[in-house]
């Protein structure tokens, strides 16, 4: 089963994504904050990692740069997420999608699947 992982600092855009995507059927590994993501990353292997850029005391494109500078997550998708429009940058550091926030959840699922194909 697709293992997917949530990096956010909002812990009701976390049980709200959690429970959606696990409708969905995915196995799903909500990010604890204040826990390294890249050693949660290591334990849990996500196929995909849904992210938020603005964390509280980590920003996400950084997060997102140290993933794609190790070469054993250069095969983990990551979709990143923003209020604001940070495409561009996500998308210069090795993103494989961007959601602007507020978004449908049909956008993220659809997005999800896309990269899985």
């Amino acid at each position: 089963m697709t293992k997917i992982m949530l990096v956010d600092d909002d812990p009701i855009t976390k049980t709200l994504l959690k429970t959606l995507l696990e409708m969905e059927g995915f196995n799903v590994y909500p990010w604890d904050l204040g826990t390294d993501v890249l050693e949660k990353v290591n334990s849990v292997e996500p196929d995909v990692v849904v992210m938020d850029v603005n964390l509280n005391g980590l920003n996400g494109i950084d997060v997102l740069r140290d993933l794609r500078a190790e070469q054993k997550y250069q095969d983990v998708r990551v979709i990143m997420s923003s209020g604001m429009n940070y495409q561009e940058e996500c998308n210069r550091e090795g993103a494989n999608g961007f959601l602007l926030k507020p978004y449908m959840p049909d956008d993220l699922i659809s997005l999800i699947r896309k990269n899985l194909s």
